[in-house]
């Protein structure tokens, strides 16, 4: 299933994309795409639906966030050698866990905001992996039971704020707007192998990161495993799972974001993103 959540931000109701490509309405069946739709009886739930008894929505429409109610959005470093190799960093022996501010998720055609004081602001296309069960110390062998679905993230990030502003990375990563998700959450049965997805993103039409899921140093069964014991993950929350080699920070010379350029990614079955750079705007 493609579960999406449509509308203006802060208003999105719950729908899915049947299989002809249609917009329904679940409004009338779910109160959200939350923690009990996603667990695997919300999910059975859903499947056993006469879809083409829901209500038709006509497109376009803005999608949203496809979750509601993420508590946690961790995000994974370094987890693609040809991306560590572009940074001049090593493979990490483990993975590397920050953390983006829940506070940054938006839709997947918003604009993104140029942070007052950003000099580096740089793009990564991401799977994201969403998690349907409570999770704490899961095996690898069973980790990927607990995850509802996939979908896309760009992991906007602003680099003098990550790199040379401190020992953490979090300030560069959770800036406003920073955490385009969607357009949809596809389930897992119908992605199948998370590790054999095409990604890429554009800038302006150039084509500037090409890459495969298969090339992860620690694979989506191994994070959900690593994560859950450092903390308990709860349903609805995002882990992304880092970004191929074509970052601007990894070019050279290195290229940064400005204001006015338009953004395209997207991951094979999970859909497409595309937002606009806007000037910051305290005002808005």
């Amino acid at each position: 299933m493609k579960l999406v959540r449509f509308g203006d931000a802060g208003a999105e109701r719950p729908g899915l994309i049947d299989a002809d490509g249609n917009l329904r309405d679940l409004g009338d069946v779910v109160a959200d795409i939350d923690a009990d739709t996603l667990s695997r009886e919300g999910l059975d739930r859903l499947r056993a639906l006469d879809w083409s008894m829901l209500p038709l929505v006509e497109q376009p429409v803005r999608y949203g966030p496809p979750v509601a109610g993420t508590r946690q959005f961790i995000a994974i470093g370094l987890n693609y050698a040809d991306h560590a190799a572009e940074t001049g960093q090593a493979a990490p022996p483990e993975p590397v866990i920050f953390t983006k501010a829940v506070s940054c998720i938006q839709g997947c055609g918003d604009d993104v905001r140029k942070p007052r004081l950003a000099t580096k602001m740089d793009w990564e296309v991401e799977l994201g992996i969403v998690i349907g069960e409570r999770t704490s110390y899961v095996d690898k062998d069973k980790a990927l039971d607990h995850v509802a679905g996939y979908l896309v993230v760009d992991d906007l990030s602003e680099r003098q704020f990550q790199m040379e502003r401190g020992q953490t990375w979090d300030r560069g990563k959770g800036c406003e707007t920073f955490g385009p998700v969607g357009p949809w959450l596809v389930t897992s049965d119908e992605v199948g192998n998370p590790q054999d997805l095409d990604m890429w993103l554009d800038v302006n039409g150039v084509r500037m990161q090409t890459g495969n899921t298969r090339t992860m140093i620690f694979d989506c069964a191994e994070l959900v495993s690593y994560v859950s014991e450092f903390m308990l993950l709860l349903p609805g929350d995002i882990i992304t799972t880092g970004t191929p080699p074509g970052v601007g920070m990894g070019k050279s010379p290195q290229v940064w974001l400005k204001e006015g350029d338009v953004i395209e990614l997207g991951i094979e079955k999970l859909g497409a993103q595309k937002h606009k750079v806007i000037a910051w705007n305290d005002g808005r």
